[in-house]
This record gives C-alpha cells, structure tokens and sequence, in this order.
C-alpha cells in the first residue's frame, strides 16, 4: 500500500525545511510541522494503520524518542503493545543492549528483557521518523530479534535516499518508507 500523489504532496507540504541545521550544508526536515497538522498527521496515522492492519503483529516498537510519537499512536490504533527502544541509561529495569558505530565512537541503545511479555518470537513492527545512515535502526531491529522478537519490518516517515541507511537495513528486515527524499 502507498500513499496516492495527492496524500504524498499533503505529507510532504506538511514537513518544513530547515536550511543550514544543525550545520551549513544541511537541510534539517521538521516533522514538529507535521505533529500539529491534524489532517497531516490523521492521515500519515491512518495510512499506517491500513498498511500494518493486516500484518498480525504483536507489538509496535519505536526508537527513542521521535519513533514513539508514532509507534504508540500506531500500536495503539491496532490494538496492541508498544515497546520503547532507548538510548543507553533511560530505561529503570533490567535490559537488552546493543551497540552501534557512530562517526566517531559508538552509542548502544536498549530495550527490556521483557518488553515481548514472554511471547516468543512476537511479530514486531520497528518504526522511527527518520532513517539516513540507519546505524540506530540497524541496531534497534537486530535488539529486537536478540531480545526474543521477530522485526518483520522498519518503518519510517522520512527516508533520506542519498545515504545507505535503508540498503543497510535490508539485510536485517524489510523497510518502508513513507516519503523518500533524494
């Protein structure tokens, strides 16, 4: 299922343009613009659900912190759990990490142990905003099937085709991707 031209250009027209962010070079896209379009967001929301409706998943995971925004609105239009994946620290009970090289030294994000509620091999859907070099969705989808789950999919708003990150990604799960950018 893909979104029709008209609904592309409504997402796309939701999403600002931040040129020289974080540094001079960069165009920074704004989802913040998106978040408090109500027909932007019902209908990137609603597109989701009827994409994962039919998947017969158990849980909704979302990266720390932007994929939660999504992840629990989603979980929770298909009746079922979300688990937070965090950076390193932010989670209280006993966890599952997993590291991943950054362009200078590494970072590890987590999950709990028991974030799949004893459900083995729980079909996951992974989700976040964004993925351009996918080392933190790499991580994440590989922690999810380490912690006991199955990572059916990565879902992200945003795709930045220009970088690997979702070549990257295919050798873990499927990905998709709702607005590619080149």
């Amino acid at each position: 299922m893909t979104l029709t031209p008209e609904e592309s250009e409504i997402l796309n027209n939701a999403i600002r343009d931040i040129p020289d962010f974080p540094k001079p070079g960069i165009v920074f896209k704004d989802i913040s613009t998106l978040l408090n379009d109500a027909e932007a967001y019902g209908l990137l929301m609603e597109h989701l659900h009827k994409r994962y409706k039919a998947y017969k998943l158990d849980f909704v995971a979302g990266i720390d912190a932007r994929g939660f925004i999504f992840g629990a609105a989603l979980a929770q239009m298909l009746g079922i759990g979300f688990v937070p994946i965090r950076k390193k620290g932010k989670l209280p009970y006993t966890t599952v990490a997993e590291k991943y090289a950054l362009e200078y030294g590494f970072d590890e994000v987590e999950i709990h142990i028991d974030a799949f509620r004893g459900i083995d091999k729980a079909k996951v859907l992974l989700i976040d905003d964004l993925v351009a070099t996918g080392g933190t969705a790499f991580a994440a989808a590989n922690l999810i099937d380490k912690s006991g789950g199955d990572c059916v999919e990565a879902c992200f708003i945003l795709g930045l085709d220009f970088l690997d990150g979702q070549k990257k990604l295919k050798d873990v799960t499927e990905v998709y991707t709702v607005i590619r950018v080149d």
